[in-house]
């Protein structure tokens, strides 16, 4: 076991075992929605700097939501590219090691964000006349490096328990990125301890997050439906739809992979759900919140009438 040990340096992505055109239609088609993805975010990043109309909380957290999905797909993205070029090109243990850390520290902050966004809402309907002095700016700062911080801790708690595991397996992993259980899966030691800090890590950013998240939706709901004109109510509900939109997206991939029962799904299964979840949703986000939000259409029309 200890020669073992010393002899990985390296591990092998199967990513996508598929016929040679496939993977050279594939590494087109991702690498145009990785562009999609950088341009799209970093336009809203764009925005929401040059025009002072965004320059509000909920733009605040929508420039770190953008800022998480670019580092997110940049993570995960390029590696997946390579290896559709190349299948047998290895990355090494430090680089696959960091690549699960950032993973795990971009999904938990993204998780937080999305927490926080509702939340922002819910002042901002329910409470709009205190909503300048609960939303501070103090309070939002605060918000969002609390956000980041518990990302960064629990992704390093993975790390710790991670790096002194024995692999003593095949240097293959099953996967198009090094995603914690599938470098697990590598491991010749007992792995309880991780799978079990994994799944509790899983449901207390995950179920306990998004059940907040639907009580301040349904308090959301509530306080529209007392609004008494119809105007209201639209500008309401398209704040609203946005953020909606990718919270289903975000937490419903997210809540099967690793909530969900561990074997109703299939290994191959749970890996198309995961680049969904690392590479669409990055790329829809910014689609979403551009499309369906008349503040960030009106700030481009301005930016680029300017």
């Amino acid at each position: 076991m200890e020669a073992n040990m010393t002899s990985i340096t390296e591990f092998t992505l199967l990513g996508f075992p598929l016929a040679l055109r496939i993977q050279m239609l594939l590494f087109g088609i991702f690498s145009l929605f990785y562009a999609f993805t950088l341009l799209g975010n970093g336009l809203i990043l764009g925005l929401i700097w040059l025009d002072s109309r965004l320059h509000t909380p909920m733009y605040f957290f929508l420039s770190h939501l953008a800022i998480v999905d670019i580092a997110y797909a940049c993570n995960t993205v390029p590696q997946m590219l390579i290896n559709l070029l190349k299948p047998d090109q290895p990355i090494s243990f430090a680089g696959c090691m960091t690549q699960t850390f950032l993973f795990l520290t971009f999904a938990v902050t993204e998780c937080l964000l999305l927490v926080v966004m509702s939340y922002d809402r819910y002042v901002a309907i329910c409470h709009p006349l205190r909503y300048p002095v609960i939303m501070s700016w103090r309070v939002c700062i605060m918000l969002v490096v609390t956000s980041w911080t518990f990302g960064v801790l629990l992704s390093l708690i993975h790390l710790i328990l991670l790096l002194p595991l024995p692999f003593c397996r095949s240097q293959k992993i099953n996967h198009f990125f090094c995603e914690i259980m599938a470098v697990l899966k590598l491991v010749c030691a007992d792995t309880h301890i991780n799978e079990i800090v994994v799944l509790a890590g899983a449901i207390s950013v995950l179920v306990g997050p998004f059940s907040s998240i639907v009580i301040s939706y349904m308090c959301i709901l509530c306080a529209i439906l007392r609004i008494q004109s119809g105007e209201g109510q639209r500008k309401a509900f398209s704040t609203c739809s946005s953020h909606l939109c990718v919270v289903g997206l975000f937490y419903g991939t997210a809540i099967i992979m690793y909530v969900g029962p561990r074997y109703g799904n299939p290994k191959e299964q749970k890996k198309y759900l995961l680049l969904f979840h690392s590479l669409f949703n990055p790329m829809l986000n910014p689609l979403i919140y551009s499309l369906r939000n008349s503040e960030v259409k009106n700030a481009l029309k301005r930016v680029l009438g300017a």
